[in-house]
């Protein structure tokens, strides 16, 4: 189920004989197990891409029981490759809202981003109690999600924000036309890139990393290539596909 999981624990209270603390639970999901089948064979999780709406429900609540939430507490996005982002206090009433990023404060939810080439960024400030999710394609990226994103983090008290970065396409493997990549690497150089066969291309993740760096944000990166891994779902590769999911949880633990 899970290309990559790791946890933050808590923070042991020098002078406290008990107290709360939180930890950080993150991952990347990848094709393993689900229900999936055809194009979508193994852990779809995107609703919007043709599945069986059974099957990507079914796919969903595996992932919420890895997670240890609750089905409605698996938090995610109607992604529109756009800049804006919400603040989470509850698991959603009714429909998702039309943002690339969430953020929270509220320990329990486990935040999901859905890609199947675009980055997945996921944003964690144990101390400040605060997480998030994000949905950084070309035009998200280029549009300053990263930012507002950790802007929305600050805002709710982070200061020592970590970065941790999915996998998503390459540089080489995202070939675009040439006023495309002119216009990320605009905005950040590091995005400016070569295909295989030397022509223009966008790394959307260096440009997500610089921004990030921008922003004294300290980074992890875990490598992978969308297109180049088949254990992944690839719009870019396959067309008719699923998507994977980047996920952060945050638990209020007691501590002894």
């Amino acid at each position: 189920m899970f290309l990559w999981r790791s946890s933050v624990p808590p923070a042991l209270p020098p002078t406290s004989a008990s107290a709360s603390g939180r930890s950080i639970d993150l991952g990347f999901t990848d094709r393993s197990a689900g229900r999936g089948t055809g194009p979508y064979a193994g852990l779809n999780l995107g609703g919007h891409v043709g599945d069986d709406p059974a099957t990507v429900e079914s796919n969903r609540e595996a992932l919420a029981a890895a997670l240890g939430v609750p089905r409605d507490h698996l938090v995610l996005m109607n992604q529109v490759h756009g800049r804006d982002v919400v603040e989470v206090r509850e698991p959603w009433t009714g429909a998702a809202p039309e943002v690339d990023a969430v953020v929270t404060r509220q320990p329990g939810l486990a935040l999901g981003v859905l890609v199947a080439d675009c980055v997945p960024l996921l944003l964690h400030d144990r101390a400040a109690g605060v997480v998030g999710a994000v949905h950084a394609g070309r035009p998200g990226m280029t549009a300053g999600i990263v930012g507002r994103a950790v802007s929305a983090m600050r805002d709710l008290g982070a200061a020592d924000i970590r970065a941790t970065i999915g996998p998503s396409v390459c540089g080489r493997c995202y070939e675009v036309p040439p006023d495309m990549a002119a216009e990320a690497a605009g905005v950040a150089a590091s995005a400016s890139a070569r295909s295989w066969t030397g022509t223009p291309a966008i790394d959307v993740a260096s440009g997500v990393v610089e921004q990030l760096v921008a922003e004294s944000v300290a980074v992890q990166w875990i490598p992978g290539c969308t297109r180049e891994s088949d254990s992944l779902y690839s719009y870019r590769r396959d067309g008719v596909t699923g998507r994977f999911a980047g996920v952060v949880t945050m638990t209020e633990e007691h501590l002894r």
